[in-house]
């Protein structure tokens, strides 16, 4: 191995694992193409290893005290605002989005842990005095035990933060199986959970591929999977997590829709298009990429989006620019596939982003914003999830044939709607069938008080992430029902107890 190319490797009880992996894989530098890291891929064997050391350590973490847990996290979410440049870096590295970009999901994921730091006032139970002569009723949440986060290349840092913080604060112990294209970040991060007086084995990172998912999705120490990612892959991790008598949340892909009213401010809108569809280069799971336009608007805004992208800057994120490249060579030819088919199935390219010029090395992976106008519901490039920076416009007549649009996707995970009438705000808030909506706020991600999470296949389980829901699934209820006794409860009594 080169002496430039770094060994990534998974981290164990609080440390780097010693062993020797019999499969790697490289890591890439996406803005010049060069090899920058060598990742250990973990066998089924190292699952094992790994996990016994998360299940050995839940035992203590999960009798310690609130008040030590809550110590920590306030400590952790201190050491990770401290160090959030660093960790936006080695995003932007191995990722490629901008570093404002990269820094601002930090900042999104350091909400999650802030609302963590609530979890004494998250994890109070219920109490009933009385309910019966001198009978109580309580209820308490305790933790499951060990569980596994699988989370996705596009947000190497908030996705493992959006569920690690809350497991962590209701007592269980982790295994974090971050993408095997850019694992540093949930390296960097977990090493902090050490510094912030979190013990040994609690928070573990594994790194791998199918095996290794496999593995976790079958191995009996494992009580809860968390999983962000595409569609299928959702599918599949929650139909075998949950054949395996496990927890799973599985969050899939989407496909969003902005409608664009005729009475909407126009300029907000393009604006929101152009922030929406190419932002991280449209590798958000939020990213709008179908633009409904309801006449007779469309060619006025289609003429204002196209002006604000002729201004955008494509390259390398350390750089001054607006959007990085995509993260990998074979992802940026995929893009590039659908730009194809778009064109030979009829639809109109306004700006094609495979032409320009890129701030970057030769060999970046590189695609710019990309448009496209008379796009049809049939097209692959409407029907599919494209993941890039593919943003397509559909003309419809009217509000009603645009929320029909919307509600046939199979997908259910973000949408938004630009239009100055509340009436029309409140009822389409109302009537569609998408489980995170924006009104004039085209990527509608809540905050971590509230849960994030899709509707049909964008999600499968019944429970979203971070918020209450996310308390709720890394936890499980119990009630109590208890009487203490004194002499005058004596005698035997074989009917059926009563609330007298």
């Amino acid at each position: 191995m080169s002496t430039d190319i770094k060994r990534i490797t998974h981290l164990v009880g609080g440390s780097p694992w010693t062993g020797v992996a019999e499969r790697t894989s490289k890591v890439y530098n996406p803005a010049t193409g060069d090899v920058t890291g060598e990742l250990d891929l973990a066998s089924a064997a190292t699952v094992d290893e790994v996990v016994k050391v998360a299940h050995d350590a839940s035992k203590a973490w999960g009798q310690t005290s609130l008040t030590k847990r809550t110590q920590v996290l306030f400590a952790y979410r201190q050491l990770v605002n401290e160090r959030k440049e660093q960790i936006a870096a080695l995003i932007t590295a191995e990722h490629g989005k901008v570093l404002s970009d990269a820094l601002g999901e930090v900042t999104r994921g350091l909400e999650v842990i802030e609302f963590a730091c609530g979890i004494p006032h998250l994890l109070k139970g219920g109490f009933s005095e009385g309910v019966s002569t001198k009978v109580d009723v309580y209820s308490i949440r305790q933790p499951l035990g060990v569980s596994a986060v699988i989370s996705p290349f596009n947000f190497p840092a908030m996705v493992p933060m959006w569920f690690v913080p809350i497991a962590v604060a209701c007592g269980n112990s982790v295994v974090i199986k971050p993408s095997e294209k850019d694992p540093s970040a949930a390296n960097a991060m977990a090493e902090l959970w050490k510094e912030a007086g979190l013990p040994d084995g609690v928070v573990n990172v594994l790194h791998g591929d199918k095996e290794a998912v496999d593995r976790l999705l079958e191995h009996p120490d494992i009580k809860s999977v968390s999983f962000v990612g595409s569609t299928p892959i959702a599918k599949y991790v929650y139909e075998n997590g949950t054949k395996n008598g496990k927890r799973v949340q599985a969050l899939g892909g989407a496909k969003n829709h902005m409608i664009v009213l005729p009475d909407a401010d126009l300029d907000l809108a393009a604006d929101a298009a152009v922030n929406a569809g190419f932002g991280s280069a449209g590798e958000r799971c939020m990213a709008i990429s179908a633009l409904v336009a309801v006449e007779p608007i469309a060619d006025e805004l289609i003429s204002k989006i196209t002006d604000r992208m002729a201004k955008l800057k494509t390259g390398d994120g350390t750089r001054s620019c607006d959007m990085g490249p995509l993260v990998t060579g074979p992802h940026r030819d995929k893009v590039s596939g659908y730009v194809a088919a778009g064109v030979e199935e009829g639809a109109e390219l306004v700006v094609d982003g495979r032409d320009g010029e890129f701030d970057g090395g030769a060999d970046g992976f590189w695609l710019g914003p990309t448009l496209f106008d008379k796009v049809t519901p049939e097209m692959s490039i409407y029907t599919d999830e494209i993941f890039g920076p593919v943003l397509s416009v559909l003309r419809l007549p009217s509000y009603d044939a645009a929320l029909d649009l919307v509600n046939s996707n199979p997908y259910g995970n973000g949408t938004a709607i630009f239009t100055n009438d509340g009436g029309a705000a409140r009822r389409f808030q109302n009537e569609v069938e998408v489980g995170m909506v924006g009104i004039n706020v085209p990527i509608p991600v809540p905050m971590a008080y509230y849960s994030f999470g899709g509707w049909k296949n964008s999600l499968f389980g019944d429970t979203h992430a971070h918020g209450l829901d996310g308390v709720h699934f890394f936890t499980r209820s119990k009630v109590v029902t208890s009487r203490w006794l004194d002499p005058s409860h004596g005698g035997i009594n074989l009917g059926f107890p009563t609330g007298d």
